[in-house]
């Protein structure tokens, strides 16, 4: 519980990251090196109880200098992600991670991303995205605009296990696009859409994916399936 209220604290006033730091604890469990694809300025990885050895990688600059400057990765790559093989050596990190990025891809190259991130990884693949499509722009970085839609089918198919997050979508009320909080005092409200969050996600939008507002999709890695 103090825990909690710690996350509740670092997370103002974006409480609901609570919910996607408590799974990714679960999954990345066992780890010691991970790869943050597509890390941006702010990854979830800053709030995980473990140490870990982390890589951020990012083909925005400005966004890996901001993640340089709160010092949350242990090295960076500057680069495209696109050509994440290239970037990183073959099974050389124990997970690989991408968190809300694979919206910002077109379907194939989506797709792609995920084999990359499975031959670069030993143990486990983690992404999160949206659930279906949700519209993005950012007209300072091009790289944040959203290509793609992805569904639970999607992920299915490709072998990863797959959980909502977030909560049901019915959440989004109190969010605008770009996922800010829409009202004001900021604390209150940001608290009430956590609760809100954390009471659909648990008793049931975690496990019924399909009417989430985010897709959670794992994957462990056939050596360590038996594990």
């Amino acid at each position: 519980m103090k825990r909690f209220f710690i996350l509740l604290k670092k997370t103002f006033p974006n409480f609901v990251s609570v919910t996607i730091i408590y799974e990714l604890e679960k999954y990345l469990s066992g780890c010691k090196r991970i790869a943050d694809v597509g890390c941006g300025d702010a990854s979830p990885l800053r709030f995980l109880e473990n140490k870990y050895f982390t890589l951020g990688i990012d083909g925005h600059k400005d966004s890996i200098s901001t993640s340089k400057k709160n010092k949350i990765h242990n090295e960076y790559i500057i680069g495209d992600i696109k050509k994440l093989k290239k970037l990183v050596k073959k099974k050389s990190y124990d997970a690989a991670v991408a968190l809300d990025v694979i919206e910002h891809l077109n379907k194939k190259d989506g797709y792609k991303l995920l084999d990359d991130m499975e031959g670069i990884a030993r143990k486990s693949v983690v992404i999160l995205t949206p659930n279906g499509f949700v519209p993005q722009f950012n007209k300072d970085n091009k790289l944040q605009e959203h290509l793609s839609s992805w569904s639970v089918d999607d992920f299915l198919k490709k072998g990863y296990k797959v959980q909502g997050i977030y909560g049901t979508k019915f959440c989004n009320i109190f969010r605008n696009e770009d996922a800010t909080l829409k009202f004001k005092p900021r604390f209150f409200w940001g608290l009430v859409w956590a609760i809100l969050v954390l009471i659909t996600h648990y008793s049931y939008t975690r496990d019924h994916p399909e009417y989430s507002i985010g897709l959670l999709a794992t994957k462990i890695l056939p050596k360590f399936l038996g594990n």
